[in-house]
């Protein structure tokens, strides 16, 4: 090799250290499949225990930065919903701050029932003995959050981190009116190595994990774009979460075949971003949340929870039900919902932002509206499972995202007008202002 040559070669490999030492990650996976029957969440349909496991689901993690600098996690894991109190035990067990630690679910209906999610979801009492599982699985499955996030903390070592966006398309807005947006937006973050090896990548896609719905255990389609990724890069940890996809569900649907087409269409163009160039990002982590109150639309009283009560629809009937056991308790039917609000941002390379619940997709559009699209990346099912949250349109329209699905969240109430601007005034204080266009 000439010397010209060996100096190039040289100055390139200081500079990509260079740009190494600046970031610190690490990644982790557990395996989060029961190897027991518990009812399984997302349908009401089913009342039956699991039948069986047809794909192994996962909780997986991407720990950020130095002690010195205060570490961050980032977790994403295989389950229709994760629980905020679930989220709160596992922030005071890791000693990091509250702002530090986000989880995304993949939204998969074919996963275990957690503790607190969709509680009126089969509108009808869940016996006992189901009930015991359902508790067992989520004080195991809290547990073994802990166990990956110490993992990903204790695998940390010097990395560069890169951004590329890709697209897919078999998201497809579900709602019966005349407007219906679509986000067929693929963020890609690429985490590799000193050694040049890909070690961990994290996308997302604003669509529903609704290909399946047997009485099965299964990823659906996050869970197999994960193991298309993994299978593509040896060694590589892949996590996948959803975007704002509350309204989106994927068509057609209902077979293996689908989920898994579905997921590798994912996978090969995450493939091909992360094979090509992409974007170093290399600014210094800044981690920000605030929780503000979302208020409920006008509570019925007494007289009409007694007459829904009585209602022919066996979800209203239950949900009124369990509200008059709450009164007859002596129990304050709440008048606010608490939302928690999250932005991360690497420098001035990239901002997320994590939003709870099943959130639509007005929210992101919007938000790439106002702020620059090309360094946003917007997450929804994150840090809660509250219920859905409606866009200021889409609660005007109604229908189920705007106000039949709270029924079985056991939520009093749809939300009143405003809470769009609320939470998008909340990202615009928390965002640096050098994202806003």
């Amino acid at each position: 090799m000439k010397s010209s040559a060996r100096l190039f070669l040289l100055l390139s490999l200081l500079a990509w250290n260079q740009s190494v030492a600046d970031q610190m990650a690490g990644a982790a996976k557990i395996d989060i499949t029961p190897d027991y029957p518990v009812r399984l969440s997302g349908y009401g349909s089913r009342t039956n225990e699991h039948e069986g496991v047809e794909q192994r689901i996962f909780a997986k993690a991407i720990a950020f930065g130095s002690d010195a600098e205060g570490p961050a996690v980032l977790l994403a894991v295989d389950n229709c919903g994760v629980p905020a109190w679930m989220r709160d035990e596992l922030v005071k067990r890791l000693k990091i701050a509250n702002a530090r630690v986000a989880i995304c679910s993949s939204h998969t209906h074919s996963a275990p029932m957690l503790t607190g999610v969709l509680p009126n979801l089969f509108s009808r009492d869940i016996p006992p003995e189901h009930q015991a599982k359902i508790e067992r699985y989520s004080r195991e499955l809290t547990d073994k959050l802990e166990q990956v996030a110490l993992a990903a903390l204790a695998d940390r070592k010097p990395a560069k981190l890169s951004l590329g966006f890709t697209h897919a398309s078999f998201a497809h807005n579900r709602r019966q009116y005349a407007f219906r947006p679509e986000d067929h937006s693929v963020p890609v973050l690429r985490v590799t190595g000193a050694d040049g090896k890909v070690r961990a990548i994290f996308t997302s896609y604003a669509c529903h994990a609704t290909v399946l719905n047997f009485n099965k255990i299964h990823g659906d389609w996050p869970g197999c774009a994960q193991e298309f990724i993994e299978k593509q890069f040896p060694g590589a940890v892949a996590l996948v979460a959803l975007g704002c996809g509350a309204d989106q569900n994927p068509n057609p649907r209902r077979t293996y075949e689908l989920a898994r087409d579905y997921g590798n269409a994912i996978g090969e163009e995450v493939k091909t971003i992360v094979k090509g160039s992409m974007r170093v990002v290399s600014g210094k982590l800044e981690c920000r949340a605030k929780q503000i109150d979302l208020p409920f639309d006008e509570l019925p009283t007494r007289a009409e929870w007694e007459t829904r009560a009585k209602d022919k629809t066996a979800a209203v009937a239950y949900h009124a039900k369990v509200q008059l056991a709450k009164l007859d308790r002596g129990e304050k039917l709440p008048t606010t919902l608490p939302y928690l609000v999250q932005v991360w941002n690497f420098g001035h390379d990239l901002a997320m932002v994590f939003f709870p619940g099943e959130i639509v997709v007005d929210y992101s559009l919007r938000l790439k509206r106002e702020l620059d699209s090309e360094r946003l990346w917007v997450n929804g099912y994150s840090n809660d499972m509250p219920c859905y949250i409606p866009s200021e349109r889409i609660l005007a329209e109604g229908g189920y995202e705007g106000a039949s699905a709270m029924l079985y969240y056991d939520r009093p109430t749809k939300f009143a007008p405003g809470i769009e601007q609320r939470i998008i005034s909340t990202v615009h204080q928390l965002i640096p202002r050098e994202f806003r266009r």
